[in-house]
């Protein structure tokens, strides 16, 4: 069943004309093979970097990268996030876990492909992200990021869970916390250029699997229109 799927992916034809440029940052060669190939699906231009990077970065223009979830990683993210041609390119962090990636998430990773590569895993984030990575924005509401958020729930608990996607309307979290969808909660972020902000809102989903659940925010809370500036303008070209 799994080789049919993978199969099954496998088979999309890739575009004729690469209109976004993907840097794969000190990546090993195995890592960057599966990469590229699986980027190269969706139309999509793979540029190995190994020297220079962070001012590569400042200077040249790109959609979106790949790096791992290294100390050394820093500077390049740095230089992305502070350049005006790249500072909105989507980052893709290789390898660690969803801890590892909070520690960058003042650079707000957005997504994190996972050792060992599975082609089949690579291809479906890949195609998850990739509206965000063409600037396909009219098709694409949420914006995949992953930070720390603090909420308090209204049977008084105070816990700490990692985004997964975020919209102006709600997010998607990640946490070991059983909460019931309905339950009332407060959540504290920030985001990138976005300060602290809090936000009242209620649990709207929550599968117990994956551990994840989903938040819609309050509508009488306007604070939540601060989050709905952040992804207007997250998502402008």
């Amino acid at each position: 069943m799994r080789y049919a799927q993978e199969s099954s992916i496998a088979s999309i034809p890739p575009s004729k004309k690469s209109t976004a440029r993907v840097a794969l940052v000190d990546l090993k060669e195995t890592a960057r093979l599966v990469l590229s190939d699986c980027f190269k699906q969706f139309g999509m231009e793979v540029v190995p970097m190994t020297d220079n990077v962070p001012d590569r970065v400042k200077r040249e223009k790109f959609e979106a990268c790949v790096l791992r979830l290294v100390p050394d990683s820093d500077p390049v993210m740095d230089a992305a996030r502070s350049s005006p041609s790249n500072q909105r390119m989507v980052i893709y962090g290789l390898g660690g876990t969803a801890q590892d990636a909070l520690k960058f998430s003042k650079y707000g990773v957005n997504a994190v492909f996972h050792e060992p590569l599975e082609r089949a895993a690579v291809l479906k984030l890949v195609r998850a992200t990739r509206m965000l990575v063409f600037h396909e924005f009219r098709r694409y509401v949420r914006v995949p990021v992953i930070t720390e958020i603090s909420l308090t729930s209204a049977d008084g608990r105070r816990f700490v869970a990692n985004s997964q996607e975020i919209s102006s309307g709600g997010m998607s979290l990640k946490s070991n916390e059983d909460l019931p969808p309905g339950m009332a909660v407060e959540l504290s972020f920030a985001l990138l250029t976005l300060p602290r902000i809090w936000v009242k809102g209620y649990v709207s989903w929550r599968k117990a699997a994956s551990k994840t659940f989903g938040i819609r925010y309050d509508p009488k809370d306007e604070r939540r229109l601060r989050i709905k500036e952040w992804v207007e303008a997250y998502l402008e070209c």
